[in-house]
Formats: C-alpha cells, sequence, structure tokens
C-alpha cells in the first residue's frame, strides 16, 4: 500500500516542475518577441552649445599709404640715397637736386636784407637828429614866446613868427624821419620775407620722406632734369614712390546681403596663407556704399606690419561673424519637423514614449538649431523619420552623437593657394 502512494506523489511533483520551466521559457520568449517588434528610433540629446553664422572674405593687403614723391624744385640730380626696397624714416633725404641760378638768388636776397637794414639804421640816425633839432628849435620858440608875454614889444613880431616857423617845420622833419624808419622796417620785413622764400626753395633741393615706409619703385638716376612738381602736369615723373607698409589695410568685399552685419569694431579672423599667418582684426572703416557693378562694399582691417612680413598685394582670407547664439539650448537640425505650420519635434521621454512637442527655434545652423523654448538640456529627440512615429508609441532608442556647437558659413569668395599653384603648374602636396 505504501508503494502506491509514493508514485503518483512522485509522478505529480515531476509534471508540476515540468509546467514551471515551461511557463518560465514562455514569457521568456514572448518578452524577447516583443523587445523584437517594438520599433527603433535614432535619438539626439538637446544640449547647451554656441551657434554661429560666419562669412567667408577673400581680402587683399594694400600700402596704408602710397605717395610718388616729387621735388619742388626743377634742377639736376646730384645723388639719390635710397633704391627699390629700402626703408626710410620720415624726414630722410631720399634725393640732391642742384640748381645753380638759386643760389645766385639766394646771395642777392642776402645782400638786399643787409642794404635794408642798413637803411633803417640809417633812418633811425636821421629821426635822432631831426628830434634834436626840433628841441632846441621849440626851445628857442618858447624864449621869445614867454619874453614877449611878459615885455610885449621887446620881441619884434617878425622874429616870433621865424622862430615859430622854424619850430614847426623841424615838427614836420621828426614826422617825416618817423615814417621813413616804418618805411624802412616794411623793406627789411620785404627782404626778409624774400629771403626765407629763396632759402626755403633752396632747401627744397633735398628731397625729403614725408612719411615712414619703402621705396617701392624708382624713377630718376644721377645726372637726370627732374621737374618740379608744383603744378599738375601728368608728365611730370616723380623721384620715386613711397608705401606705407608698416600699416596695412586688408581690403575686403562684403556682399550686399551681409552689409547690415558689418559694424566698425567687430572682430574678424584674418588667414594669410602665403605666410602660414592666422590673426584676429578688427573693421576700422567701410565705404557704406554699395558697388553698383559687384554688388559689395568695401570693408577695411588695420593691419599693422611692423616687421614687413605681410608685403602689400598678398591675399588674404577672412572670416566675419554675422549672427551668433550662445550657450543655448541646441539640436541638430534634422531633429525639427514642421506639423500644421509650427516647428515640432519628437521627444523619448524616460520610459520611451514618443511625445510630440511644439517648439520655438532661433538661429539655425549648418547642422544644429537653437531651441528657444519647448525643450531643456538633457531631453531625448528623435533625429530622422519623426512622421513614423505615433504619439504615445514606444521606441527603442539609439542615440547618436551629435556636435554641441555649430558654425555655419557662408561664403564671399575665398583664395585657395594651392589650386591656384596647381593651375599654375606647381604640385600640393
Amino acid at each position: 500500500m505504501r508503494k502506491q502512494w509514493i508514485f503518483p506523489t512522485v509522478f505529480g511533483l515531476a509534471l508540476a516542475a515540468s509546467l514551471a520551466v515551461s511557463g518560465c521559457h514562455s514569457d521568456s520568449a514572448n518578452s524577447e518577441a516583443s523587445a523584437a517588434m517594438m520599433p527603433t528610433a535614432k535619438v539626439a540629446v538637446a544640449a547647451t552649445g554656441n551657434i554661429e553664422h560666419a562669412l567667408s572674405l577673400a581680402g587683399q593687403f594694400q600700402p596704408y599709404q602710397i605717395v610718388d614723391v616729387h621735388p619742388k624744385v626743377t634742377g639736376f640730380m646730384v645723388k639719390i640715397n635710397v633704391d627699390i626696397g629700402d626703408r626710410v624714416r620720415e624726414g630722410q633725404v631720399l634725393a640732391v637736386l642742384e640748381v645753380p641760378e638759386l643760389n645766385a638768388q639766394l646771395q642777392g636776397t642776402k645782400f638786399s636784407m643787409q642794404q635794408a637794414k642798413d637803411d633803417l639804421i640809417r633812418a633811425q640816425h636821421e629821426v635822432k637828429q631831426a628830434e634834436a633839432m626840433h628841441t632846441a628849435l621849440h626851445a628857442d620858440y618858447q624864449r621869445l614866446l614867454d619874453t614877449s608875454k611878459v615885455q610885449p614889444g621887446l620881441i619884434a613880431q617878425q622874429e616870433l613868427d621865424d622862430a615859430q616857423g622854424k619850430d614847426l617845420s623841424s615838427e614836420a622833419r621828426v614826422d617825416a624821419a618817423q615814417a621813413a624808419v616804418a618805411a624802412a622796417q616794411q623793406h627789411v620785413q620785404v627782404t626778409q620775407s624774400d629771403n626765407q622764400r629763396v632759402q626755403a626753395i633752396s632747401n627744397y633741393t633735398n628731397v625729403i620722406a614725408p612719411i615712414d615706409g619703402v621705396i617701392v619703385w624708382r624713377y630718376a638716376d644721377t645726372g637726370a632734369l627732374i621737374q618740379s612738381g608744383t603744378n599738375s602736369n601728368a608728365q611730370d615723373i616723380p623721384i620715386v614712390r613711397l608705401a606705407q607698409s608698416g600699416l596695412l589695410r586688408l581690403r575686403m568685399p562684403v556682399p550686399e546681403a551681409d552689409v547690415q552685419y558689418v559694424h566698425v569694431g567687430d572682430p574678424i579672423e584674418v588667414r594669410v596663407d602665403a605666410i602660414h599667418r592666422s590673426f584676429t582684426g578688427k573693421i576700422v572703416r567701410f565705404t557704406r556704399q554699395v558697388n553698383f557693378e559687384t554688388r559689395t562694399m568695401e570693408t577695411e582691417v588695420d593691419v599693422e606690419n611692423k616687421d614687413l612680413s605681410i608685403t602689400p598685394g598678398m591675399y588674404a582670407n577672412a572670416s566675419l561673424p554675422l549672427a551668433q547664439a550662445q550657450n543655448v539650448i541646441t539640436i541638430p537640425v534634422e531633429a525639427l519637423l514642421l506639423h500644421d505650420g509650427k516647428d515640432t519635434v519628437a521627444v523619448v521621454d524616460s520610459s520611451n514614449h514618443v511625445h510630440m512637442r511644439s517648439v520655438e527655434v532661433g538661429l539655425r545652423g549648418s547642422k544644429l538649431a537653437e531651441i528657444k523654448s519647448g525643450l531643456q538640456a538633457g531631453d531625448r529627440v528623435i533625429v530622422g523619420g519623426q512622421e513614423k512615429y505615433a504619439e504615445g508609441e514606444q521606441v527603442a532608442p539609439i542615440q547618436v552623437a551629435e556636435p554641441t556647437s555649430d558654425v555655419a558659413r557662408e561664403s564671399g569668395g575665398v583664395i585657395d593657394m594651392t589650386a591656384e599653384q596647381n593651375a599654375d603648374g606647381g604640385t600640393s602636396k
């Protein structure tokens, strides 16, 4: 009897265990099947970053000033002290001219000035002589007049009248002598001015550099007859051409559509490929006028070049910031979907369910877009194919790495030195 009860019991326990194991395998299979049926979605995380629009421009360096140096007098070149490529300082003698007749004129003005001074001294002596004579004659007349008043009839009227006439005549001679002194003083001033004029012209035989700079061209040699540059005759050839290269102008044409973003003081990144140099400059001036043919506005940056490492005529590529958003919420542009005229994103919540959400978009870059409202940093958004997902649908998210900052570049024309070398038959490494 005991053996009969043992067998059914063992059999029942084995059956229960088999059913339990079978149930576990069934739940696992159902879970895997459900996961396999769940759609996947590429998601990106909203992050804090920067978006910037920049304009790429090609510019060219030019000297800050270019001066054609002419002499102010016509003469023969005695000596020229500079040649092309020489650095000169303001006030340095560039060349010396010879004007023989000018020396004679200068000597003549010196003689005239000395003669005028002698005439002035003589006139001053005449004034003193006339004043002394007038003093004596006036004293005689005064004594006779006083005596006639004390003793009427003692002095004849004729004698009194003669004394008075001599007194008045001497006074007139004093006035005339003083006028002669004034005229002599004026004549001295005229001769001095004439001497200074001729001396200044004589000084012009030394041709002086008006600014610091570099001699970029030389037009005359020793012995040549150089015409003065005091008139507008276009045929007058200068002695040298002087360029102020210690300070350069980087001139760039800004397209009409981007003129609104140009302001004095705006920073600009400059790259000079020819000398492998980059630096940051500032916009100093612009023409405030769009060229009718090119539809561009000339804009300039002043560049210090004390070591002359940048040669005028070199090209530069510049990057001008147009608009920027700093420390803002950014998401990939592909995450945006236009729905009912509104920008919409598909947000995946913590339980991996999809929710459509309207957002306010700010600055758009080439890869990222600024989100002003509707999202927070850390929110996950679906990137691409958002229309395939329904509201509340559960997905299997696959996170993709996206940059947090973006610079969208617009090209206003750049210079590719490598391409130019290749076009000229060179090789690029």
